[in-house]
């Protein structure tokens, strides 16, 4: 039985990473503080012999050594998360991140232990070459506006496990992942498609931030983390760094107006000034595409599910989630 540790095991992409390898016959042990995931995001694999939770932040070196040491693999997914939290926040931001990952890089490396790095097409910056390849250059914009600062901490990340691969020998392999969407996401951190679903079913509005025209594309996350579990500990992927996600380009405008289609056609949808939101000075990324050639050459790679199937299901656990309450 292959044992694994998942940093940020609580939150939306870790838990559903860690119900994964429990059905695949693996243990897990999910260490989060539960800043922002949530241990309801675990019941179902609370009651599984494999399953052990850690209450703790991967800040705390003494308990990331302890069970690094324990584990065959480790994904590290803990960062900080939403646009919003790390415009407000962006001193947290760069201690979760860069701190964060370099104690997880320190603690694997002391038995090799192979770990696969999260990232995210925030990296990219303010790059305008699309889709963004893994080799393309990054773009930021100042170092006085906060919104820079999470791609460029993930960038650092990055940096680090690469770095971490080439002098210490680590198998460390990097995931950027790009608009990650699925059952258990909230809105509550400024995540798009959950909080159009939930403006939906209140009656709307839903708010479409700026005018809308900016693009994103959105995988539903049992793809992403299928990939994520293939990667880690893949001796060709070393080292490298991929792209995940899906290539149907969308902008946020036709985005709202399809979830508003499938949920409730009554609602309006309205547009709101970034500054309202972000603060004046708020810089968007225009076009967020990826480039999949290379995932898809390393794994065979490609998306399961389409936008509308998605938006079906989202609005489907909504409803349920309605009826529970």
């Amino acid at each position: 039985m292959r044992r694994n540790l998942v940093t940020g095991g609580a939150g939306f992409i870790g838990s559903h990473l860690v119900e994964h390898l429990l059905a695949r016959g693996e243990s897990v042990v999910a260490l989060d503080d539960l800043s922002t995931g949530s241990f309801r995001n675990l019941e179902q694999a609370s009651s599984h012999p494999g399953f052990r939770f850690r209450f703790g932040s991967a800040l705390d070196t003494d308990l990331v050594v302890r069970e690094v040491d324990c584990v065959d693999r480790v994904f590290h997914l803990a960062a900080a998360v939403g646009v919003k939290r790390i415009v407000e926040s962006p001193v947290l931001t760069l201690q979760t991140n860069i701190r964060g990952t370099e104690v997880l890089l320190e603690a694997a490396a002391r038995r090799q232990t192979p770990l696969l790095l999260a990232s995210t097409s925030e990296v990219y910056g303010k790059g305008s070459r699309v889709p963004f390849s893994e080799n393309d250059d990054l773009v930021y914009g100042p170092t006085s506006k906060a919104r820079w600062c999470y791609g460029a901490s993930k960038a650092v990340d990055e940096f680090l496990g690469l770095a971490y691969f080439r002098e210490r020998a680590l198998p460390c392999v990097v995931a950027r992942m790009f608009n990650t969407v699925g059952p258990r996401q909230t809105g509550r951190y400024g995540m798009v498609l959950p909080r159009f679903i939930e403006q939906a079913l209140a009656g709307g509005p839903l708010t479409v931030y700026g005018d809308g025209s900016q693009t994103r594309c959105f995988s539903h996350v049992a793809d992403i983390i299928g990939a994520l579990d293939q990667l880690c500990g893949r001796a060709s992927a070393a080292g490298r760094v991929f792209n995940l996600g899906s290539s149907e380009e969308v902008s946020i405008r036709e985005l709202a107006e399809r979830v508003r289609a499938a949920v409730r056609p009554e609602a309006a949808v309205v547009s709101v000034p970034y500054e309202d939101v972000y603060g004046e000075g708020f810089e968007d990324i225009e076009r967020r595409v990826p480039d999949l050639r290379r995932i898809r050459d390393e794994l065979g790679f490609a998306p399961s599910r389409n936008l509308d199937a998605i938006i079906a299901e989202l609005r489907q656990e909504a409803l349920q989630g309605q009826g529970d309450g």
